[in-house]
């Protein structure tokens, strides 16, 4: 054993989860067996999947902290406001790194839906005598494909870029200025991707496939991979994360005896230069990289996140955050929501089947003063580019802000060049321009109305969309040639969902009432 120990200023990091009170109760998490998260976090805002009839919806609540009391009730009310315009359960939620407002959702439908949360819309009255629910209602519709979107992820840098992953194992990325047709589609897959994770400026993406393989784009070039390699060896799920500005990637997985596994790889090569047996369980690993170089893996199925320190091509395992209650699902708020004042230099949002509880994670340290070694630069909500730059071609790195002034500041960083193709990677075939999908015949035209969206005028170019804070709308360029008669057929066609929508509250309620009288006749017949 060696007599030293290695220095770090992250070395004595400890969880400290909220008190009970600071925590969200009567979560009803949707039952949907596709692996993802579940929850997202935004600097503002979360989401959850949840489990509700007439379609699929998500919830969205503020962000709970962990040192101070929220605006909801501790117990939410058995029926709260939803976001509701999947016609299958939602698969995948992702808050806008730009607009702590603005969240995409993908689900079993085929669909991805941009949603907005105005900000006139108040969380103080849930619950209150005679209050009304009022649903979140979609600013952009999206058919991305005939059969799902498992996972949907923003741009880094790039404002108003999103890509799913489809059911056709293609990842898609669109352009919500102009989202009739995806601007690239990354093809090679063979089976369902796992997982997709950007790297720091958002000119490569790489991919975890169930056929074990590891793929990496170019991510505006579309068509095949530049290169392909190996992954876990195991048949269960793979997720991958991106190492902030490094050119490494982390994995987690299965080995061929069903071990869990985390591994390292060089972008460059895609070769493994680590792996790490984590142990026995048979839950998915979920990865989440902090760019304060500390890399967060937390299990589903058991109440642990294990948390390392990666230097110099090392993982120095710094300590383990323990629980008796199993996660179900987690996510991380960004780093500039952090509060530094109580040295937070991350905080996870743990989801069990009833509950959310935050966790932070904190250096012990006992100084007013700010801590500049262990608060870098974070990511700011500022974008480096717009959809338009992006899509032809310009790299930025992407903006930073201080923790200590809020001043924003380019990043320095190395920027990442487009690694050659490889003889296992063909060249790009040509972008394939789909089409916006129409809604299958066998689903009510109500059940898909959503807000006005036109394509541009043939003439003008695509551009990035800006979106207001208080508006719900988003706005689009209009053809000269838009009629009137299309404009009162979707209005027409939103006051039949709003009253559908009220129907499937009414029964949701009526439902509730039942449960409450059933209890009540069971206590007395059992007393």
């Amino acid at each position: 054993m060696s007599r030293f120990v290695r220095a770090s200023k992250y070395r004595h990091v400890y969880g400290q989860p909220a008190k009970r009170e600071l925590c969200i109760d009567n979560v009803k998490l949707s039952n949907s067996a596709w692996d993802t998260n579940l929850i997202a976090a935004s600097g503002s805002f979360i989401s959850v999947n949840w489990n509700a009839s007439g379609g699929g919806a998500f919830a969205i609540l503020p962000l709970p902290s962990p040192f101070q009391p929220h605006s909801l009730p501790t117990k939410l009310p058995d029926i709260i406001p939803l976001a509701r315009g999947h016609t299958a359960p939602v698969l995948d939620t992702d808050w806008s790194p730009h607009d702590d407002r603005v969240v995409a959702s993908g689900g079993e439908d085929g669909h991805i839906l941009l949603w907005q949360v105005e900000s006139t819309y108040s969380f103080d009255d849930w619950g209150q005598d005679k209050w009304v629910p009022r649903d979140f209602e979609p600013v952009l519709r999206i058919g991305a494909s005939a059969r799902r979107v498992g996972q949907v992820l923003f741009h880094p840098t790039a404002k108003h870029v999103l890509a799913g992953a489809t059911g056709e194992h293609n990842v898609k990325l669109w352009d919500l200025g102009a989202p009739e047709d995806p601007k690239a589609v990354l093809t090679g897959h063979t089976d369902a991707v796992q997982s997709f994770a950007f790297n720091f400026t958002g000119n490569l993406l790489v991919t975890t496939c169930r056929d074990r393989k590891i793929r990496l784009f170019d991510s505006r070039a579309g068509g095949e991979p530049v290169r392909v390699g190996d992954g876990h060896a195991g048949i269960k799920s793979s997720r991958v994360v991106w190492m902030g500005e490094q050119d490494r990637i982390a994995t987690t997985g299965f080995s061929k005896m069903s071990s869990r596994e985390l591994g390292i790889w060089d972008t460059g090569s895609l070769a493994n230069l680590k792996n790490v047996t984590v142990d026995q369980t048979a839950g998915v690993l979920m990865p989440f990289y902090s760019d304060n170089n500390i890399l967060f893996v937390a299990g589903k199925g058991d109440g642990n996140v294990r948390y390392y320190e990666f230097e110099s091509d090392t993982l120095h395992t710094l300590s383990e955050f323990q629980s008796t209650t199993p996660q179900r699902g987690m996510c991380f708020i960004p780093r500039r929501a952090l509060s530094v004042a109580d040295c937070e230099i991350a905080r996870a949002y743990k989801l069990t089947s009833t509950l959310i509880e935050p966790i932070a994670f904190i250096v012990p340290r006992k100084s007013d003063q700010f801590q500049s070694d262990i608060f870098p630069p974070a990511l700011s909500a500022e974008p480096a580019l717009t959809a338009a730059e992006f899509f032809k071609g310009v790299v930025k790195p992407a903006n930073l802000v201080s923790l200590d002034s809020g001043a924003v500041l380019a990043s320095t960083g190395a920027q990442a060049v487009v690694p050659t193709r490889t003889a296992s990677a063909p060249a790009p075939e040509p972008i394939r321009m789909g089409t916006t999908e129409a809604p299958s015949a066998s689903v009510p035209a109500s059940a898909v109305a959503s807000t006005p969206v036109s394509a541009p005028a043939p003439s003008a170019a695509p551009r990035s969309v800006p979106m207001s804070r208080s508006s719900t709308t988003m706005s689009i360029s209009t053809p000269a040639d838009d009629s009137s008669s299309l404009k009162e057929e979707n209005a027409q066609l939103n006051a039949e969902l709003r009253e559908a929508r009220e129907k499937i509250r009414n029964l949701e309620l009526q439902v509730e009432a039942l449960k409450a009288n059933a209890q009540k006749a069971k206590a007395l017949l059992n007393a």
